[in-house]
């Protein structure tokens, strides 16, 4: 992949707003456990900076998916990683399929607001006892004459506790667990309160992504209409894993400019460090480690970019996706972890920017499909492992 002009452009813009608006504000936010979504949001959508994929019949600017990775990447100027995993929650998590197979109303009703940062989603997948194993959720949604009555639990779910609707993977039939799911578009919130049936059981709090809001759903009855489902019923798993193709293809991206500064601010650390009348980083292990850590940076890079190359032109990156993500969460423990180290006694402050990626980073390995998951799949891809049917 290549970044063009329009794509550095991008890139600076959003920068720039990130310097003005967001890592001002970052500390305060990670004290506080959650950031205004909506005011940030807002302001992101006046940009046009969350619908660069998306179509511009609703708002978006209708470019190929390279713009949206560029955009993850330089997602990694921000101080944390709670910030930006809310806004890829929005651009490359719950809306992709909404984009992809809703229908023209649910994409005027809910594509074309979260587009200008008037509404906040979230996707509603994971539950209490299903994580990775997304076939095995519980959650189910029975008709009712027009409607679907919906009766579950979802978890991990980031954005919940300001999201204005969830993008919802839900059992709409009996049968498979592969082949009885639907997304549904569930409104949250109607005048800014909680819908009746729907509560927010518990406001999680984590090791790290402090700054994200995570809740834990509960709905009781809630009423949707059928015609909120994205396309054909019984097709939400395949649904959702396409779209968890660029959630996997946004985790590798957005990781790769903040491992670079967790890289480029030990450099300038183990400079200016004095140990045993020299400095830091005179010491060979120390240079060593450090371009090891850079070298492995880099290979990711390339293997996001290839993905992505190849996802433009409209082929499935299931596998290189996979890889991807799977790279990232491992890189996401070892370069804070390895830099940390160096760091010393600061390095175990909670105000230090590399304790806080290797809080933060730790997610990586765990969210939107754990390594485990991610090995399953390229070894089914490798033809190595049983396929499910």
């Amino acid at each position: 992949m290549q970044l063009t002009h329009e794509h550095l452009e991008i890139q600076k813009t959003l920068k720039r707003f990130i310097d003005a608006e967001i890592n001002p504000h970052v500390d305060a936010w990670e004290a506080a456990e959650m950031f205004p979504a909506h005011e940030v949001f807002k302001k992101l959508g006046q940009l046009g900076l969350l619908g660069l994929t998306k179509p511009e019949a609703h708002g978006g600017a209708g470019l190929d998916y390279s713009y949206g990775l560029a955009m993850a990447e330089a997602l990694g100027h921000i101080d944390c990683g709670g910030v930006p995993m809310a806004i890829g929650v929005q651009t490359d998590m719950c809306t992709p399929a909404l984009a992809r197979f809703g229908s023209e109303a649910l994409k005027r009703e809910f594509l074309a607001p979260a587009i200008a940062g008037d509404q906040v989603g979230c996707i509603g997948v994971s539950e209490p006892g299903a994580g990775s194993d997304v076939a095995s959720i519980k959650t189910r949604a029975r008709k009712d004459g027009g409607d679907y009555v919906i009766t579950g639990q979802k978890m991990w779910i980031t954005n919940s506790l300001q999201a204005d609707w969830m993008c919802m993977l839900v059992n709409t039939s009996e049968g498979s667990g592969h082949k009885n799911k639907s997304l549904v578009m569930v409104p949250l919130r109607e005048n800014g309160r909680l819908r009746p049936g729907i509560t927010v059981a518990q406001k999680i709090r984590k090791i790290g992504m402090h700054a994200s809001d995570t809740g834990l759903i509960h709905f009781d009855e809630v009423r949707v209409p059928q015609h909120h489902r994205i396309g054909e019923e019984g097709q939400g798993f395949v649904y959702q894993m396409q779209q968890f193709q660029e959630e996997r293809l946004w985790c590798a991206a957005s990781c790769l400019q903040s491992l670079t500064n967790c890289i480029d601010w030990t450099v300038d650390w183990a400079q200016q460090r004095g140990l045993f009348g020299a400095r830091l980083a005179d010491q060979q292990w120390v240079q060593f480690k450090l371009a090891e850590m850079k070298t492995e940076v880099e290979s990711l890079r390339a293997l996001t970019y290839r993905a992505c190359d190849l996802y433009v032109q409209g082929q499935d990156v299931t596998e290189l996706a996979s890889m991807a993500k799977l790279k990232a969460g491992r890189l996401n423990r070892l370069v804070p972890d390895t830099c940390l180290q160096f760091w010393g006694g600061m390095g175990y402050t909670l105000e230090n920017k590399v304790a806080r990626l290797f809080r933060d980073g730790r997610l990586a390995s765990i969210g939107g499909g754990a390594d485990e998951v991610m090995m399953g799949i390229i070894a089914k891809t490798m033809g190595i492992a049983k396929r499910l049917q």
